[in-house]
């Protein structure tokens, strides 16, 4: 290894372990987090790795950490504003758009798919197979005798033996 890269990977483990701390509880502080603290300070540390100004030496070490930190913040705080803003139109064109599922459609249709899968546990692969892709993927009888390769009388019976199924274990549940 060369003398210079030594010295530079002496020097950042330097200011590591004397300003780690340091950083981190000033984070910390002005956070009120200590995940964010840490994950600002890991940042950091590597933002002076990476730019390699350790090897030309800091004259001071907190200062400097202090100001890389405050850019890595105001950077995070400017993401932060860039994605609610997002999260927010997307709201909003979610409302805008007809037919689009309100949370509670999309907690009931979970549900309801929790629901089906737990029916359909106990149920051969085949006739599983053949309702997942008849009801849920919306194929025709004929293109699952194709997909399984079966005949689609084969698949007319796997889907009653499926719907009957799930009839008996609706039943079985009390619903």
């Amino acid at each position: 290894m060369a003398t210079a890269e030594l010295e530079s990977q002496q020097r950042v483990a330097a200011l590591y372990s004397d300003h780690h701390g340091w950083l981190f509880g000033w984070l910390r502080k002005k956070l009120g987090c200590a995940h964010n603290a840490a994950d600002v300070a890991h940042d950091t540390f590597v933002r002076i790795i990476a730019s390699r100004d350790v090897m030309f030496g800091v004259q001071e070490p907190r200062a400097y950490l202090t100001t890389a930190a405050k850019h890595l913040l105001a950077n995070r705080a400017r993401r932060q504003l860039i994605e609610q803003a997002y999260l927010e139109e997307l709201a909003h064109a979610a409302n805008q758009v007809d037919g689009y599922p309100s949370p509670e459609q999309i907690y009931a249709a979970m549900q309801a798919l929790e629901q089906i899968s737990d029916a359909l546990q106990g149920l051969a692969v085949k006739p599983r197979q053949a309702f997942l892709l008849h009801y849920l993927d919306d194929l025709t009888q004929s293109e699952v005798a194709a997909s399984l390769g079966v005949s689609t009388r084969m698949v007319q019976k796997y889907l009653a033996q499926a719907l009957l199924h799930c009839h008996l274990a609706a039943e079985g549940l009390g619903q």
